[in-house]
C-alpha cells in the first residue's frame, strides 16, 4: 500500500501528465504521415500498424466449489482496430478493481440476473478507470478521465461510449484509484448501505458491528457509521494486523480477529447492550453469532456473503433456522442492499464522500499489485483475505 501511495503522491496535481505522451514519435499514432524527400520530390507514406495490447482472458472455471486461483486466468496479446467507429472510444487503462462479486462471474451461471458470466478464453472486464486517448463519441474528448463497471482488463481498449462515465478527477485530488474505492461504489455502496438501510440516529446511543471490517466497504462502512451517528463501531475481520488497522487508523472502538478469538465472547464484552445494526459482508457462521446479539427492532444491512461465494448455493443463502427464529422473535429487518438500485443518490453521494476525505474525516488503505499479469494473483489473494482495504491492479501510471 505505501508504495501506491507513494506514486500517487507523486502523480500529484500534474494533469498534463495524461496526454503527454499518447502521441510521440514513434508511439502508436494510427495513419501517421511519413514525408519522405527525394532530391526536390516529396513522397507520402502512411502508416496504419495496428496498436499492441495485453489483455488477460478467463482461462477456466474453478467449479461452483471451488477456490478462484491465478491460473484461471491468462494474458494474451492481442490488437486494437485502427479506426474509431461512431460512439466508440479509445482508453488507456490505469487501474482496474477486483472484487469479491466477481467470483460468480467466474462460473457458467451467475445465479444472479444482473451480472452475465464471463466467457472462457474471452477478455474478462469489471470496474476501471482510465484516461481517453480518442474519440468519436460526442460526450468524451481527450484527456478525459473516465470509469465504467465493464471496462475490459486490457492495457488499451476501444469501448462502446456508452459504458462510459466521465469523472472530475478534483473530487480525488487527482488520485484516481480513488474512482474504484473510496468515491467509488465500494463507498457508494457503504454510504448508501448505512444510510438506507442501517437506520442510525445521531445521539441514538447506537452501536454496529461490521463483518469483512478490513475490506473494500467494510472499512468504509464502520467509518461512515461513526460520522452518521453511531457511538460505537465494532469491527470483525481476520488478522491481528486488520484488527489493529481498524482501531488505530480507521477509529474503530474495537475489532475481533475471528481466526483466533472467541466471536461471541467478543461481542458481548464489547457490544454489552447488544447490536444496533450489522452491517453484513460474509455471511456464515459469524453472521449467525452477531444476529444472536441483536437488539430487538434491529437492522441487517446484507452487503456481502463471501464465505458462500466458493459454494454452490442461493443468494443470499438460506439461514440456519435458529438463525431465521430469531430475526422474527426480535423484529430484526434482513434486507438485501443493492447499490445499482439507488442510481439516482450516486452523484450525491460521491460529492458526501469527495467532501469527507478532504476534510480527512474518512481515512482510505489500498493495496496494490502492479501490471496488468498479476491481476489473476491479486483476485486469489483478494479472496483469501490478503487484502487491506481496496484490491486494486495498477496497470499504468503515466
Amino acid at each position: 500500500p505505501a508504495a501506491g501511495e507513494r506514486g500517487r503522491a507523486a502523480q500529484g496535481n500534474k494533469r498534463g501528465r495524461f496526454c503527454s505522451c499518447f502521441y510521440s514519435v514513434g508511439g502508436c499514432a494510427l495513419g501517421a504521415i511519413l514525408i519522405l524527400k527525394v532530391g526536390c520530390y516529396y513522397h507520402r507514406a502512411f502508416s496504419s500498424q495496428m496498436v499492441s495490447i495485453q489483455q488477460v482472458v478467463l482461462n477456466s472455471r474453478p467449479g461452483k466449489n471451488g477456490q478462484p486461483v491465478a491460473e484461471n486466468f491468462r494474458l494474451e496479446e492481442g490488437t486494437l482496430p485502427e479506426d474509431l467507429l461512431e460512439g466508440q472510444v479509445k482508453v488507456h487503462t490505469r487501474y482496474l478493481s477486483v472484487d469479491p462479486y466477481m467470483r460468480c462471474r467466474m462460473n457458467e451461471d451467475t445465479g444472479v440476473d444482473y451480472l452475465h458470466p464471463w466467457q472462457v478464453s474471452r477478455v474478462a472486464e469489471g470496474g476501471g478507470v482510465g484516461v481517453v486517448e480518442d474519440s468519436k463519441h460526442p460526450m468524451f474528448q481527450k484527456c478525459d478521465v473516465v470509469t465504467s463497471f465493464r471496462w475490459p482488463w486490457q492495457t488499451r481498449a476501444v469501448v462502446d461510449g456508452n459504458v462510459l462515465k466521465k469523472l472530475d478527477p478534483q473530487l480525488v485530488d487527482w488520485h484516481l484509484s480513488y474512482f474504484l474505492g473510496i468515491v467509488g461504489m465500494p463507498g457508494l455502496t457503504s454510504l448508501l448501505g448505512v444510510r438506507e438501510k442501517g437506520h442510525v440516529k445521531p445521539g441514538a446511543n447506537q452501536t454496529m458491528v461490521v463483518s469483512g471490517a478490513a475490506g473494500a466497504c467494510g472499512m468504509l462502512a464502520g467509518q461512515i457509521a461513526r460520522l452518521e451517528g453511531c457511538s460505537r463501531v465494532v469491527g470483525i475481520c481476520g488478522t491481528d494486523e486488520k484488527c489493529h488497522v481498524l482501531v488505530h487508523e480507521m477509529g474503530f472502538d474495537a475489532a475481533v480477529n475471528y481466526k483466533k478469538d472467541n466471536v461471541a465472547e467478543k461481542l458481548l464484552e464489547y457490544c454489552p447492550d447488544g447490536v444496533d445494526s450489522y452491517f453484513d459482508n460474509v455471511g456464515g457462521q459469524i453472521s449467525d453469532v452477531v444476529i444472536n446479539q441483536m437488539k430487538k427492532n434491529s437492522h441487517v444491512i446484507l452487503c456481502g456473503q463471501i464465505s458462500t461465494y466458493n459454494k454452490d448455493m442461493s443468494y443470499p443463502p438460506t439461514l440456519p433456522a435458529q438463525t431465521e427464529a430469531i430475526l422474527k422473535e426480535k423484529n430484526i429487518t434482513r434486507e438485501r442492499f443493492m447499490v445499482l438500485n439507488y442510481s439516482d443518490k450516486h452523484a450525491m453521494g460521491m460529492v458526501q464522500l469527495s467532501q469527507w476525505l478532504k476534510e480527512g474525516k474518512l481515512k482510505v488503505r489500498e493495496t496494490m499489485v502492479k501490471g496488468l499479469e498479476n491481476i489473476g494473483a491479486a483476485f486469489e489473494s483478494m479472496m483469501k483475505g490478503g487484502n487491506i482495504g481496496k484490491q486494486l491492479v495498477v496497470v499504468s501510471e503515466e
